[in-house]
């Protein structure tokens, strides 16, 4: 596989998180790396676009299948359409995910610099961040694993720490220095981590790396056998499909565990670079509250919010109207099929909360209301018993997959932008207004030629509507 110069850096971006603490915004279908949290661009569109430009190479992302064409669709909205992505067949942690990327570039150019993170950190100094990286790119040259170590502003329970050692000789640029790791701290209580921010020699730790591919290669191979083992299987069985590089069945037998756990805590090359670029993890709704833009009240709020008497808030609704009165301190998340309201001091616990309603076996756990496909979407209006109605949004260009059901029958209605409707033998162009029915059992495919997006209601009636009663005929992005 093509690898980029050695003098250039190659950001590989892990995007491979749930986001569980920022439901009922993020939820596996559709996790927070993409959704616009702290700009205006997604999460994994403003990390993408802080290793843009002269000194770097296209990134390399890693993701698993479900997500694979929501990562290629906003990297390309991103303007970042060369951009390597790497699907992983299970989900194994970061330390696997790492170990192919590194063997992915390692294979041509082992020396070539790698900057690792993760997909859904939020970076409010990102001049800074680049300063901090060229002197971690100089330790990496040297040999070194270097991790960004951020100055803490407050005691964080929800991050690891770095204890930072002597400077590195050598290790200096652009205004930061190395340092040597001399130890790494787990989540802390929250007394432990009042003690270390007040001794001032901890660190947040980021989870950024900088290193060379062969160094990262070489200390996987000291530190993590079995890991660097199935990547590297997984590498030498990968597959080019559509565009994306489909990693072998091999990949799935790496044990799951950290990159930190593997190897960062265990080697003796791992150098940190303390720096203070307004990084936070957006790990909860608190920590978003944190870095987001308040009221005179200290309210943080998104979307068609109004508070009176509230204090220290932070409130986001996805469409409807929310009002919050006289309330302090207080979490409030409204999308169209969830309402999250929680302490901010208990925000952390919104995980155990998902937790708990997958237990109790409610969807919401885990899907939104609308549902995200490579063509577009599609959201469920109404339904009951023999029906459902559902609209549906086709991308431009985009076609559905040639299909049939063998329990229902659909009419069409489009309500913007123009269709082409395959109907068995037939082909019929639909505009605004116009309509068509498919009976049971009919071949038929949806495609929206136009240059903007194609939407209709779609009305579903039959014994039986879920989603596995589709037969597929035909599909352009490759689905059984």
């Amino acid at each position: 596989m093509p690898t980029a110069p050695a003098d250039r850096i190659v950001p590989v971006i892990l995007s491979g998180g749930t986001g569980t603490r920022l439901w009922p915004l993020s939820r596996e279908g559709y996790p927070k790396q993409f959704w616009p949290l702290a700009a205006a661009g997604t999460m994994l569109q403003e990390t993408a676009a802080r290793a843009a430009g002269p000194l770097f190479a296209p990134p390399v992302v890693v993701c698993g299948e479900a997500h694979r064409f929501l990562v290629a669709e906003q990297l390309r909205e991103a303007g970042l359409a060369e951009a390597r992505i790497v699907l992983e067949p299970v989900a194994r942690n970061s330390a696997a995910a790492i170990a192919a990327a590194a063997a992915l570039v390692g294979e041509a150019a082992p020396e070539t610099v790698l900057w690792i993170m993760a997909a859904d950190a939020a970076v409010a100094d990102v001049p800074g961040l680049l300063a901090a990286l060229a002197a971690a790119a100089v330790a990496a040259r040297a040999g070194r694993i270097a991790t960004f170590g951020i100055r803490p502003t407050r005691p964080e329970t929800g991050y690891g720490y770095i204890e930072a050692g002597a400077a590195l000789p050598g290790g200096e640029a652009a205004g930061h220095a190395a340092r040597a790791v001399a130890r790494f701290v787990e989540k802390p209580d929250a007394a432990t981590a009042a003690a270390m921010v007040e001794g001032g020699r901890h660190l947040w730790n980021s989870g950024m790396f900088v290193a060379t591919a062969g160094t990262l290669l070489a200390e996987l191979a000291t530190h993590a056998p079995q890991v660097l083992a199935a990547a590297k299987d997984g590498v030498a069985g990968a597959a080019r499909d559509l565009g994306f590089v489909r990693l072998g069945a091999g990949f799935a037998e790496a044990p799951s565990i950290s990159i930190d756990h593997a190897v960062m805590e265990r080697t003796a090359l791992a150098a940190v670079v303390p720096c203070d670029p307004g990084w936070s993890d957006v790990g909860s709704w608190d920590s978003l509250w944190e870095i987001a833009a308040k009221d005179a009240d200290g309210n943080a709020t998104a979307g068609p919010v109004t508070t009176l008497g509230a204090r220290n808030c932070f409130v986001r609704s996805e469409g409807i109207l929310t009002a919050v009165v006289g309330l302090e301190d207080v979490v409030l998340v409204v999308t169209d099929d969830a309402v999250l309201a929680c302490h901010r001091e208990r925000a952390q616990e919104v995980k155990q909360l998902v937790e708990k309603l997958k237990a109790e076996g409610r969807k919401e756990a885990t899907e939104h209301r609308r549902v995200y496909r490579p063509w577009g979407s599609y959201e469920g209006v109404a339904h009951g018993a023999r029906f459902q109605v559902k609209r549906i949004v086709v991308r431009p260009g985009a076609k559905l997959s040639l299909q049939k059901h063998y329990h229902r029958a659909e009419h069409w209605v489009v309500v913007a932008g123009t269709a082409i409707v395959e109907r068995d033998k037939e082909r019929i162009l639909l505009r605004e207004n116009e309509s068509v029915y498919l009976p049971l059992g009919c071949v038929h495919r949806l495609e929206n030629p136009g240059m903007i997006p194609l939407t209709l209601i779609e009305v579903q009636s039959g014994p039986y509507l879920g989603e596995d009663d589709i037969v597929r005929i035909e599909d352009t992005y490759g689905r059984a």
